[in-house]
């Protein structure tokens, strides 16, 4: 095997693609701050029972581990950085106000995401914490669009979803809620044979309602449609009310209410979205809220997040044109090196041509070159 070779789906990001990815986490992260979220950075490890703290299985599973060769105890790279900004705000910043953190970095995983997806996703993303209201919730997801417009993308489906529903469904029922694992992973699914004979000793409420999740799919007419069909318990009134208030405050984007896409229920204690852009079979954003996270780090706080991975976003926006810049030939002079300095401090890209070689540019385009003319340094267009 040539040593040049990369795993699979772990890939270098060459200049122009890199720029791109750079500037648009540049914006992405201005434009948090402009909400009012504070950057943090954790670490790319983390001794692995803090790591996977409130993460649940699947993220266990896409989580690289190894031995510190310092303490001999076991470490994983982080497969997604939530947890760590929970941890950041439950144990470190200590806040009883309303906290807003956003973070921006590379995450390592065994397996990629999706279709085509990259293992090393470089994941930006906001959370607030402290607040339980639904508040919270409405402003992470006008965040989650605005960002995605910020991006280029003006055309966004937005998936919604709430575990609630099911919790409520088979909060009365032990034999249902015994088996709430394999519930969701059918439900998620839509398994309907498998979801029928799993539930074939419930309790005939609690059946008739889990047999008609899968089917309630569709615009916001579903949240009428579930309120019709499922039975009128509080929890599922609650989480059908949060809905429609999120589905009102989706501003452009096209709302899609699926109730038995539960993926990450284990994680989640809320409402979820995903949202998707054309040219993409992968979710570009997801969020939620989750507020039992920060138990396990030693205090309850409410929370509400979504994360992005840039790389893919970058991936589908049009490539940049190259920049213009000023060739200026090599060489001491005072006069010249004087010129290249004040170029520089202008704002201008000066590319100084080392002896012998051409330049072979992706991102600039010299269309203005430093030439010496009547004893001084002049600007000439290259045409």
């Amino acid at each position: 095997m040539p040593n040049w070779l990369l795993p699979e789906n772990i890939a270098d990001v060459l200049p122009s693609e890199a720029r791109k990815i750079e500037e648009l986490r540049r914006q992405v992260l201005d434009h948090f701050r402009l909400y009012g979220y504070e950057l943090v950075m954790p670490p790319m490890l983390e001794y692995l029972e803090s790591l996977l703290t409130g993460a649940g299985q699947d993220t266990d599973l896409r989580t690289f581990k190894l031995v510190d060769q310092l303490s001999g105890r076991t470490m994983g790279v982080r497969a997604d950085m939530t947890t760590q900004v929970a941890r950041i705000d439950a144990h470190l910043l200590n806040r009883n106000s309303v906290t807003r953190l956003c973070y921006a970095g590379s995450v390592l995983q065994t397996r990629p995401s999706g279709l085509h997806a990259t293992r090393e996703p470089l994941q930006i993303g906001a959370e607030i914490y402290g607040h339980a209201g639904l508040e919270a919730d409405a402003e992470i997801q006008q965040l989650a669009l605005a960002s995605l417009r910020l991006a280029g993308f003006g055309k966004v489906r937005l998936d919604l979803c709430h575990v609630g529903v099911l919790q409520a469904i088979i909060a009365g029922d032990p034999l249902a809620s015994q088996q709430a694992p394999q519930l969701f992973t059918l439900l998620q699914a839509k398994d309907i044979p498998d979801l029928q004979a799993i539930s074939a000793g419930f309790a005939p409420a609690t059946r008739s309602a889990l047999l008609a999740l899968p089917g309630l799919y569709g615009d916001a007419a579903v949240i009428g449609q579930a309120r019709a069909v499922l039975p009128p318990l509080p929890g599922i009134a609650k989480a059908l009310d949060d809905l429609q208030l999120l589905i009102e405050q989706a501003a452009d984007a096209d709302v899609i209410i699926d109730l038995a896409d539960l993926r990450g229920y284990h994680y989640h204690s809320g409402v979820m979205f995903a949202a998707y852009v054309p040219g993409l079979p992968n979710a570009v954003a997801r969020g939620g809220r989750y507020d039992h996270v920060g138990e396990a780090f030693g205090r309850a706080r409410p929370a509400t997040g979504f994360s992005m991975d840039l790389r893919e976003l970058a991936r589908l926006t049009p490539g940049a044109a190259r920049k213009a810049a000023v060739r200026a030939p090599w060489g001491t002079e005072p006069g010249l090196q004087q010129k290249i300095t004040e170029l520089r401090a202008a704002g201008e890209i000066v590319i100084q041509s080392l002896p012998g070689h051409d330049n072979d540019l992706d991102e600039f385009d010299c269309d203005r070159a430093v030439v010496r003319q009547d004893g001084n340094w002049i600007i000439k267009n290259l045409g």
